[in-house]
């Protein structure tokens, strides 16, 4: 990365700003929108739209990860992903894969995936650093303490920050060791993975601590929980329901490219890109 601008990733555009992700579930169990693009169609079409609307690209995922889920077969989650990743790679989108499978990630790009996002950071797979590095495609390398079933009771630490950049760089250290380029290695805090609601928090408030690993860092916080907590009419209140939490995500993406973050993943992408604009203007004030 030296001598390259803090946001550069090979084969992915470098804008003046962030980039922005858009999101793709093609499940029927995701926090936010499960079901919803679950016909091949409809994730196909609400990936077009989330182009047209301004995401620079868009990510593809097949499996839930919400705390308490059980896990997809392989075979279904290629069964859901491939036919849109295909699709839309065809009409000329970038597309990352959201996957922790070596073999769905494999399927994907030969499908037409430009980049891989793993949100165990190669931990569930022995197979996916391997075949990342084989491959040669960005990588997305997240902070992941263990499965969705039983994550949340791994939310224990002591300093949240220091500790999951210390697992980020025991992570980091296993990809570049297995041949992935540094250039093409990108760090996701994973806001939600077993965290609690200020573990979150502290994390988007020490996004500098991680940016110093040295790699280009991806914040997913879009709709989470610890923003419905945020935003609960009263102390004990009902959480905001996930479809009324965009513009606090538009927010936190505002906070997080004040810190220097290279894209922000999200449901809708209107307002978040209105959001980092502003907010990329005024970093250079």
């Amino acid at each position: 990365m030296a001598g390259r601008p803090a946001r550069y990733v090979p084969g992915l555009p470098t804008p003046s700003r962030p980039l922005v992700m858009g999101i793709v579930n093609v499940t029927p169990d995701s926090f936010s929108d499960g079901g919803l693009w679950l016909d091949p169609g409809a994730a196909i079409a609400h990936g077009e739209a989330l182009l047209l609307q301004g995401a620079d690209l868009v990510e593809v995922g097949g499996e839930s990860t919400r705390p308490g889920v059980a896990r997809t077969s392989a075979e279904e989650e290629k069964r859901r992903v491939l036919p849109v990743v295909r699709a839309l790679a065809a009409d000329g989108a970038l597309v990352c894969v959201d996957t922790m499978r070596a073999e769905v990630a494999r399927a994907a790009v030969e499908a037409g995936a430009c980049m891989v996002n793993d949100v165990s950071g190669g931990l569930a797979d022995p197979a996916m650093l391997p075949f990342v590095a084989c491959a040669g495609v960005p990588y997305v390398c997240m902070h992941w303490r263990g499965h969705s079933v039983d994550m949340q009771a791994r939310a224990t630490y002591r300093d949240v920050v220091a500790e999951v950049r210390a697992e980020l760089s025991d992570r980091i250290a296993a990809a570049l060791a297995a041949g992935i380029d540094a250039d093409r290695l990108v760090i996701d805090p994973g806001l939600g993975y077993a965290k609690t609601a200020e573990h979150n928090w502290a994390l988007l408030g020490a996004l500098s601590h991680l940016a110093a690993l040295g790699h280009p860092i991806l914040v997913g916080a879009s709709r989470k929980s610890f923003l419905g907590l945020l935003l609960a009419d009263r102390a004990g209140g009902e959480p905001r329901p996930t479809g009324d939490r965009d513009a606090a995500t538009a927010a936190v993406s505002a906070l997080a490219v004040s810190a220097g973050v290279w894209c922000v993943r999200v449901h809708t992408v209107p307002s978040t890109l209105d959001a980092v604009r502003v907010a990329a203007r005024l970093a250079l004030t």
